[in-house]
């Protein structure tokens, strides 16, 4: 080859080794670039492995300072990981743990409880560190690293939640058994309290039968009045701390509150009318028939209300209202005495708190009353409010949520007195406006007038009146000249409104000049009977006597069982003063024994049985069933028995009808309850309930 072609390759070779140098360039770039990109990624990855290092431990962080345990159990029950807490407790190591059967002591545990995610959870008692501590665990379903299903236990610690819980039980435990030892102190105390009551009541009850002059009357008001005070007394304090306790139960039964007021004005009227001032009930015409609730108890809010303000009043009188507002029934009771001092208002309702709280009060008490009602409205869901203003007297307004047990009365339709004009003569706060009210809802038209003198001029004024009524109150000779009056002016219905007291004193109502007469309070049934009844004498007719009782040629024979001999006195007497012939028994053995005598024909019948609830060797309950017993196994009829007791509470009532009791007398006795009991025919051959 020559010169030239020896160049030209040479030329070719170094092209070649030019392109290969810079491809070998381009190889290394690229190279490092790879290279480059690789330390990136791995300096990234660093970065994030380093962040969830940092994250977990801030996870294992969070999780040890919320859950106090955790544990997780492969199918075998072999732990597959468990956290220091765990391993502490077990005295070891998590990686110890691993791959072992071992569990924590339990000492106590709930049973578990399904959670809404499938979980389940309950709260264990476990020994550790030489004491006990709670755990609240919650075991889960998860899936181990092998892919089988594992249980996941995680535990918090809830030692002191659990503890305080019980501290608070256990407080509540000992308040709950003090407040029934409490309760049970009050009525042993009620019981030793009324017995000797008893026989004090019941024997001023009996001395003032007898012969007294002037004087020894007068003492043996005293004793009566005393020992009713104390009665009062008793009976506030045990009904405070039965409501305190929580043991008083309402019931919700069908009762007519209109004739629930005027039985509590009526009850209440002598007392009024023995401090010489009034006490008059007005009912809504739109009070239903019958509401639903505890009859009794509102029976009791309203004798507290009533009562204490004819308490209070000294002149005046005290009003009684029922009404039906926004489907509740209302009450108020409204009185002229002499008021509240502003201060004294909010603390009236307080227990042991009066309306005048200092040292020179005049009236005695220990402020439970209003305490009690105010509990016992409460307790109905209802509210009770107190408005005064001294020298204008007070307003008590009790709005209790009842519903309707009956339909609406009809109002006045059958007793309807449309068109007639009536003319009332009283000078009363209260029995005067409601006589009138009662009047104009059924129809009438009635002027009011508060003296004789602004009577005459009405009836002289020319005006056709209808009826007159008008009030003994005013003085007998007032009356008689209102009457004469009346009839002078040709008024066909002439009325005079008597206490029972007056009724005794005023004489015939007819040699008066009126031709009829009510007896205050004034029941508003009774009032328009009266009005629109056709005119004719009514007082003067010669009563119809009562047939003559037969002879008796012996008095009912009865058995009393009673241990305390003052109280046996007392209960003989009044029952031989009824003609009874009383065997007396000192315990409940020798009651039973004389009854069942009596049963088999061994001994005269008895009429009737009054047995003490408390006496020693067998008690009264325990001689009624032992007696009931005897009864249904030789079927022979029952004896009526009744039971005597100075625990008067429902429960005890209760427990005396179970046992066979028919009735039930609370101590003191209620001698007037007694003639009705040896009124019936019960005898011990024949079945009281026939």
């Amino acid at each position: 080859m020559g010169l030239a072609g020896l160049g030209t390759v040479g030329a070719a070779l170094g092209v070649a080794a030019g392109l290969a140098i810079v491809g070998l360039a381009a190889g290394w770039r690229v190279l490092d670039g790879v290279r480059r990109r690789h330390d990136g990624e791995v300096e990234r990855l660093h970065d994030r492995i380093w962040r969830l290092s940092e994250s977990e431990d801030r996870y294992r962080s969070l999780v040890e300072a919320q859950i106090a345990l955790v544990v997780q159990r492969d199918a075998e029950d072999r732990i597959t990981f468990c956290n220091e807490t765990f391993a502490r407790f077990l005295g070891s190591r998590p990686e110890a743990l691993v791959g072992s059967t071992r569990h924590l002591t339990v000492v106590e545990a709930s049973p578990f409880v399904p959670l809404p995610d499938g979980s389940r959870s309950h709260d264990v008692a476990v020994a550790v560190d030489g004491g006990v501590r709670w755990f609240s665990v919650v075991e889960t379903a998860v899936v181990g690293r092998t892919g089988r299903p594992e249980r996941l236990s995680a535990g918090r610690d809830i030692t002191e939640r659990v503890e305080t819980t019980r501290s608070l039980d256990e407080a509540r435990s000992r308040a709950e058994a003090a407040s029934v030892a409490k309760s049970r102190f009050l009525a042993t105390v009620s019981h030793e309290f009324r017995t000797p009551l008893n026989g004090i009541l019941g024997m001023a009850a009996l001395l003032r039968e007898t012969r007294l002059d002037p004087e020894q009357r007068t003492y043996v008001e005293a004793v009566r009045t005393s020992g009713e005070a104390l009665l009062t007394l008793i009976d506030g304090i045990l009904d405070f701390s039965k409501i305190e306790a929580g043991r008083l139960d309402l019931a919700a039964a069908p009762f007519a509150a209109g004739l629930l007021v005027e039985g509590v004005v009526e009850l209440l009227a002598p007392r009024a009318q023995d401090k010489g001032i009034e006490i008059a009930a007005d009912i809504a015409e739109d009070l239903p028939a019958q509401v639903t609730g505890d009859g009794d108890r509102v029976r009791q809010i309203l004798l507290n209300l009533a009562g204490n303000a004819i308490k209070f009043t000294e002149t005046g009188g005290v009003g009684v209202a029922a009404a039906w507002e926004d489907g509740a029934l209302v009450l108020s009771v409204r009185d002229t005495g002499p008021g509240i001092p502003p201060e004294r208002l909010p603390l009236v309702f307080e227990e042991f708190e009066q309306g005048d709280g200092s040292a020179s009060r005049r009236h005695e008490g220990t402020g439970l009353g209003l305490a009690i009602t105010r509990r016992l409205v409460t307790r109905m869901g209802g509210r009770i409010e107190a408005e005064s203003r001294p020298g204008a007297g007070s307003r008590f307004t009790v709005v209790l949520p009842l519903p309707v047990a009956g339909p609406a009365p009809a109002g006045a339709a059958a007793e309807s007195l449309a068109g007639r004009r009536v003319l009332v003569v009283a000078d009363s706060p209260f029995g005067a406006p409601y006589l009138g009210k009662r009047m104009e809802r059924a129809g009438a038209m009635v002027e009011a007038v508060a003296s004789e003198a602004q009577a005459v001029a009405a009836l002289a004024g020319g005006a056709s009146v209808d009826a007159v009524i008008a009030d003994r109150a005013l003085g007998d000779d007032a009356v008689r000249r209102i009457a004469a009056a009346a009839r002078d002016a040709g008024v066909a219905r002439r009325i005079v409104l008597l206490s029972p007291f007056d009724r005794r004193e005023f004489g015939s109502p007819a040699a008066a000049g009126f031709d009829r007469y009510l007896i205050k309070p004034v029941r508003a049934s009774s009032l328009l009977a009266h009005l629109a009844a056709a005119p004719a004498p009514c007082c003067d007719a010669p009563a119809i006597p009562a047939p003559a009782a037969a002879p008796r040629e012996t008095g009912p024979r009865v058995l009393l069982a009673e241990d305390n001999p003052i109280n046996a006195l007392l209960a003989r007497k009044a029952l031989e003063r009824l003609d009874a012939a009383v065997t007396w028994a000192r315990d409940g053995a020798e009651a039973l024994a004389l009854l069942q005598a009596a049963a088999l024909g061994e001994a005269p019948a008895y009429r009737l049985a009054l047995l003490d609830i408390r006496m020693p060797r067998i008690d009264g309950l325990e001689a009624a069933r032992r007696l009931r017993g005897f009864e249904r196994d030789r079927d022979l009829p029952r004896l009526r028995l009744v039971a005597l007791t100075a625990n008067v509470q429902a429960e005890d009532e209760a427990a005396a009808r179970a046992a066979g009791f028919d009735g039930f007398l609370g101590k003191p006795l209620d001698l007037a309850a007694l003639p009705p009991l040896l009124a019936s025919r019960a005898m011990i051959g024949a079945d009281p309930r026939d």
